[in-house]
């Protein structure tokens, strides 16, 4: 295990160098960060597979499926990794041998050893959450996707992709992804529901202090991410060209093209998400808990995203 950790604090030591240097801007750095995660991720579970003492085949039909940050490439240095565990695998056998192979890689991604922790990370996000099998078929992800997963868990899957793993069985999940963000929905249930988890996340994370949140309070990030997560359920049924998982920014930019938004809107809320997003990056450099600034230097920013924000959700 501490040779992997050694190798991929190397990478981050040397991506922090010329971060530092500015040879890096904070959406080519994120890039980088989350490539190498996927290569750790594929490493990691290649070794894995190789030292369980019961395997049914040479190679796992076994996939890696990265949400949030990682899923969206936009990982930070500290960031943890939102994963699902997926397999497509007739054998009887499949289900307990692949359980024992995500406990196993879950154990090697999160121990601490005399080199460290390589990655926290969250399996909350799987079928049922955290009262769900810790690995999941691709056909009951499917089932469950289109008959019991809640609107919060289709958003989520607006920023998810394969990342390591056998290929095809990451393929059946990006086809499956597609699908189920393509199916047509209503928008007004589907708009009372994202309002509904907006909110539930505002109360989960108060701000008492006197400095604007960059990230949870009225007009961060959070906001711009529902933004863009509201029109791709809402349009991608029409518009299928909105599931590509293009980040934040650039689908932004694609609404606007496509006449969903307008387009001064979308490159100054996209100019917002930028600048939070650096802001967020050297906070976080700094040591510090929370990334948090005083409202006046960001206001413009604000302002654009709580405009655009009215304009998708109709209110505040």
């Amino acid at each position: 295990m501490d040779w992997l950790r050694e190798a991929h604090h190397g990478q981050v030591f040397r991506l922090l160098a010329q971060d530092l240097s500015g040879v890096l801007g904070v959406e080519r750095l994120a890039d980088d960060l989350s490539d190498l995660a996927d290569v750790m991720l594929q490493v990691t579970l290649e070794l894995c597979w190789t030292q369980l003492r019961v395997r049914h085949r040479d190679e796992p039909r076994f996939a890696i499926v990265g949400y949030g940050k990682l899923g969206g490439k936009e990982l930070g240095y500290a960031s943890d990794l939102d994963l699902i565990f997926l397999y497509e695998d007739s054998d009887d056998r499949a289900p307990e041998i692949y359980a024992r192979l995500a406990q196993r890689l879950s154990g090697w991604l999160t121990s601490r050893t005399a080199a460290g922790v390589l990655f926290d990370i969250d399996l909350r996000l799987r079928p049922e959450g955290g009262s769900g099998l810790l690995v999941s078929s691709i056909d009951a992800f499917r089932r469950y996707q289109r008959e019991a997963a809640w609107t919060w868990e289709h958003q989520a899957l607006t920023r998810a992709r394969f990342c390591a793993g056998e290929v095809t069985v990451g393929a059946e999940f990006e086809e499956e992804r597609r699908s189920i963000l393509r199916t047509e929905r209503d928008e007004a249930k589907l708009r009372e529901d994202v309002l509904s988890m907006r909110e539930q996340l505002l109360q989960g994370h108060p701000n008492e202090s006197d400095l604007f949140d960059l990230k949870h309070d009225r007009g961060g990030m959070i906001d711009i991410e529902f933004i863009v997560q509201m029109l791709v359920l809402a349009h991608a049924h029409r518009r299928p060209e909105l599931t590509a998982n293009a980040g934040n920014i650039a689908l932004l930019k694609l609404a606007a093209k496509l006449g969903l938004i307008p387009g001064d809107s979308a490159d100054a809320v996209a100019d917002a998400y930028r600048e939070c997003r650096r802001r967020q990056h050297r906070l976080r450099l700094n040591g510090a808990k929370y990334a948090r600034v005083p409202a006046r230097e960001v206001q413009h920013h604000i302002d654009a995203t709580r405009a655009l924000w009215r304009r998708v959700f109709g209110r505040e």
